[in-house]
């Protein structure tokens, strides 16, 4: 799909989408599913083939049932209004800036945000995305497949500080931390320092 023009009507109702999506996230609670279509969506990307990545190709059912994505359809779901009312935005683009309101009315940092993604219908072949049971070097190799590092491995990781597992989607149980609908940076720059620290 041809990217969209980023014209001044676009990035008013890229503004527009912002304050929709703040008003969403705090009135739904839904700051942590709406980073984690973010991450899902961007975290297929292959920097040697130049395929996956953030381009909304997490909307088609082809990819939101993978078993990685177990839940998104919720997220999905609930930016479909926002998309409606907003028209110009490519769901590239709002799935991304979703992940960056949330982390802001979470009370995580402000977010640069540049609109411009393009839309994809080709979905990634499963497994793709990390899976935790597999252990550091899967780790390695997924985010090394993104052209990401340790360092990225350990402050990506940090978003998990937000929400709670949910078996019917992870296989595991339970809040994070004690705060699930606050940002907490302290994991990520606690694995950089090696010492781990969190809320808990």
């Amino acid at each position: 799909m041809a990217a969209p023009v980023v014209d001044a009507e676009y990035l008013r109702q890229v503004e527009g989408a912002r304050r929709d999506l703040r008003a969403l996230i705090a009135s739904k609670g839904c700051a942590p599913i709406m980073l984690r279509l973010a991450w899902h969506d961007a975290g297929t990307y292959d920097a040697k083939i130049k395929t996956g990545g953030a381009n909304g190709s997490i909307r088609h059912e082809e990819e939101y049932t993978h078993g990685s994505n177990a839940g998104l359809k919720i997220a999905i779901d609930l930016l479909e209004p926002i998309k409606r009312k907003h028209p110009k935005i490519t769901y590239a683009d709002l799935y991304q800036l979703a992940g960056v309101v949330a982390v802001e009315v979470t009370g995580g940092p402000t977010v640069d945000f540049v609109s411009g993604r393009r839309d994809s219908s080709v979905c990634p072949r499963e497994g793709r995305l990390p899976d935790v049971k597999k252990g550091a070097p899967h780790l390695r190799d997924i985010f090394y497949r993104m052209g990401l590092t340790d360092k990225d491995i350990v402050a990506l990781s940090g978003g998990h500080t937000m929400g709670m597992a949910h078996p019917e989607r992870s296989g595991f149980d339970g809040a994070w931390t004690k705060e699930p609908l606050k940002f907490d940076h302290r994991a990520a720059e606690g694995g950089i320092r090696g010492t781990f620290e969190t809320s808990n």
